[in-house]
């Protein structure tokens, strides 16, 4: 007959943790820093291509930060007035930005140049970004236009006014480079096609509601598109024009709106000074983050290693995470794949994926080929034992004990082997013979676990026995005698404790029977 392993005694149930992945993923953005500018951050961006810079917008300067040394790279305060919207080419060498002045200026990076400069509008412009498709970039401004220029000849190709108030937030449609997305403070977030006449070039309109709409996002495939204005947001179909979600998931005006590294949630920042992470699948809050003062821009890198929000004091905060090695070379291995088109991508699917394997039972041994009457006798494989397992097996209690004290050993199996001994008649056996080191140890167990209701009575009924082997020799080692002292404080404290519950319990049952008869008697 087989030894059978020591059974664990019930344990209790055990706690669901709160984390969800995304709020786990958000857990590991440590290494918080915060750079302290003079005046309000009013944007941030990140460049597209590695090592995926960022410029911060911020009184009349726009600063390039180094993403892995946290400083100043480059400084560019070529402006007449407040910089606006600083942003960088998809390539990382240009960066386009508006001004209070109503200049629209390109510089070139590396010698911080003024490449172009496009004076179209009278009032500030607050929006400026390069086209993901063509050499052409947009601008919009207070005096409710959003043009288009043509960044090889600085001409301005097209005028959109079909706003009627300040215009916060436009940008190029993902896929089709003649289409125009924009939102103003009249509430309306609209549609251009650049390709009709300026009078009728707004093709769809859309009303957040009462709300100036603050910030705009486009999902990469164009279908879908996100407005956020006062504590509301709201997700567009573009086809159809609609609204499909409207959210109110912040107490103050939401500023600012951005995708995650993986475009799979999207991050609003608001006047709360929260930022709320919403999964794109549910639209459900699955994470939020708290800034000391309230948010006016943010952004999340390419690579998604880097958070960065700009606050109203001019509080740069940036939250920093350690890519996986695996996370890297993966990532990269698919961009690769897919910049050479979508034949190659799929074509070179291990490439991309792996390959799968089985594993040769063996170590690798081809199998064995016999003669078909041949019958194969498997061998069972034997459970291995634990250490406290196998001195019970031995009828070693003592060493069975001392091996149940083990730190790695749980304190509920540590009590379903002491239980063991009381029905073995082993207890007195495992616990006597032994010097105050060997005693130690089984005495700041019991101190640690005597006042557990899961183990007091067990750990009475071993204290019980230690007292009754050892009266003789007590007061002749000082470790065993403050290791029962403690155990006789806990245990008086513990008493005290339920005796204050007890007339807790008395006070409110007098309470509860008043109200009850107070209850009747009215009824009566």
């Amino acid at each position: 007959m087989n030894f059978l392993p020591l059974p664990s005694l019930p344990a209790p149930p055990k706690q669901q943790s709160t984390l969800n992945p995304h709020s786990r993923h958000f857990h590991t953005f440590r290494h918080p820093l915060f750079i302290k500018h003079p005046s309000a951050i009013t944007h941030i961006h990140f460049c597209p291509s590695k090592p995926h810079r960022y410029a911060v917008t911020s009184s009349t300067r726009v600063l390039i930060y180094a993403p892995k040394t946290g400083k100043v790279v480059k400084t560019i305060s070529r402006f007449k007035d407040t910089a606006r919207g600083g942003e960088f080419r998809k390539d990382g060498k240009l960066v386009v930005a508006g001004g209070d002045d109503g200049t629209v200026q390109v510089f070139d990076v590396a010698s911080r140049a003024v490449l172009r400069s496009m004076k179209e509008h009278n009032q500030p412009v607050h929006v400026t970004h390069f086209s993901p498709h063509l050499p052409q970039l947009l601008s919009a401004s207070d005096d409710t236009t959003v043009k288009l220029y043509d960044l090889s000849t600085q001409a301005c190709i097209s005028t959109l006014s079909s706003h009627t108030d300040y215009v916060r937030s436009a940008l190029f449609h993902p896929t089709d480079p003649n289409l125009l997305l924009s939102a103003s403070y009249d509430t309306t977030f609209r549609m251009h096609d650049v390709r009709l006449p300026e009078s009728s070039a707004n093709v769809m309109t859309m009303r957040h509601g009462d709300s100036p709409i603050e910030d705009i996002l486009a999902f990469p495939s164009g279908g879908v598109a996100v407005s956020v204005g006062g504590p509301i947001l709201r997700v567009w179909d573009l086809a159809m024009g609609k609204c499909i979600r409207a959210l109110s998931n912040h107490q103050k005006t939401v500023t600012s709106v951005t995708f995650d590294g993986t475009k799979g949630r999207v991050l609003t920042g608001g006047l709360d000074m929260m930022v709320k992470v919403y999964d794109v699948e549910d639209w459900k809050v699955v994470h939020t983050m708290r800034y000391p003062a309230p948010v006016l821009s943010l952004a999340v890198s390419p690579d998604d290693t880097h958070i960065a929000a700009g606050m109203t004091d001019g509080t740069l905060s940036v939250r920093r995470r350690e890519p996986k090695a695996s996370e890297a070379s993966e990532q990269e291995t698919k961009s690769s794949a897919l910049a050479g088109g979508a034949y190659e991508y799929f074509a070179d699917m291990e490439a991309v994926f792996g390959t799968g394997h089985i594993k040769a039972k063996g170590k690798g041994l081809p199998p064995v080929i016999g003669a078909a009457d041949e019958i194969r006798v498997e061998t069972r494989r034997r459970d291995k034992l634990k250490e406290y397992d196998r001195m019970l097996k031995a009828f070693k209690y003592s060493a069975a004990l001392d091996a149940g004290l083990n730190k790695n050993v749980r304190p509920s199996t540590t009590f379903a082997l002491i239980q063991e001994l009381i029905h073995r008649d082993g207890l007195r056996i495992a616990l006597s013979g032994r010097d105050e080191t060997t005693l130690e140890p089984i005495l700041v167990f019991l101190v640690r676990h005597v006042t557990d209701p899961r183990f007091g009575e067990l750990a009475s009924e071993v204290a019980g026995v230690i007292i009754d082997l050892y009266t003789p020799v007590l007061g002749q080692s000082p470790v065993i005698d403050e290791m029962l002292g403690k155990m006789q404080n806990r245990i008086e404290r513990e008493l005290g404790f339920e005796r204050d519950l007890m007339k807790l319990r008395g006070a409110l049952d007098m309470t509860l029977a008043q109200a009850a008869m107070s209850q009747i008697e009215d009824t009566a």
